[in-house]
């Protein structure tokens, strides 16, 4: 199930969305490095975490999902929003040097095969930068935020489906140990929660935020989709029937 783009735009707009988004958008950008000149794509909704680009990146493009629909970004300029299906991006090969994803590989109708279009359109050395729910954290257990909906990941199963496509992880952070509530108390609390949270381990953690660089070798090729047959009646041309004529009695 894709999250609709309207429900994700109220959910950044809520007061647990803002306080996510800071959250989260700490760990994304100190990943991220220096993105000077560097062509960044952001995969699924990442916009609330890629203005850090836009000052400084040769070049930033965000593709939005055809299932999930599509909002323009950034407002004080030209859209660099792009409908698209993310198995099939309108990219050249080694296009990107940078991907940043969020609410993108949970929804992947296929995540091996979006992990190989992802290694398509990165050049070498690019890096790639995932956000995910954790799979058994207290946000992917509640349906009132965008991370209840997908597909969670464990931190062992993400690292090998990055290894098994030819990425290789370098660092990965738990975050948002924040409760997903709107109760304004716990709002209020949410950095006491991301300070002292580590402390109690990473069960009390709803998101992922890993960094991985794409290997020089091959990754595994992509499945040839089967050609879909048509059945097509034969046409051949006939006489017109003619109906005998009645002569009056």
């Amino acid at each position: 199930m894709t999250p609709d783009v309207l429900r994700l735009i109220e959910f950044y707009k809520s007061p647990l969305g803002q306080k996510a988004r800071r959250v989260v958008r700490k760990h994304v950008v100190a990943m991220a490095g220096d993105v000077k000149g560097k062509r960044v794509l952001g995969l699924g909704f990442a916009t609330p975490y890629m203005r850090f680009a836009l000052g400084s990146a040769e070049r930033v493009l965000t593709f939005m999902p055809a299932r999930q629909g599509a909002s323009a970004w950034p407002r004080e300029g030209p859209s660099t929003t792009v409908l698209c299906d993310p198995l099939e991006m309108p990219l050249t090969d080694a296009a990107v040097d940078m991907v940043v994803g969020v609410h993108a590989i949970e929804h992947a109708a296929d995540a091996e095969e979006q992990m190989r279009e992802l290694w398509r359109v990165c050049a070498p050395d690019a890096v790639l930068i995932l956000v995910v729910p954790r799979r058994r954290g207290l946000w992917s257990t509640r349906d009132n935020t965008p991370f209840g909906i997908g597909h969670p990941y464990s931190r062992g199963q993400l690292d090998r489906l990055l290894r098994e496509h030819s990425f290789e992880v370098e660092r990965c952070r738990e975050a948002l140990y924040l409760p997903p509530s709107q109760r304004p108390l716990l709002l209020k609390s949410a950095k006491m929660f991301e300070r002292v949270g580590p402390f109690f381990g990473p069960a009390l953690a709803g998101v992922l935020v890993v960094k991985a660089r794409k290997k020089l070798f091959p990754a595994i090729t992509r499945r040839k989709r089967a050609d879909k047959f048509i059945r097509v009646p034969a046409l051949a041309p006939q006489t017109a029937m003619e109906w005998p004529r009645q002569h009056p009695q």
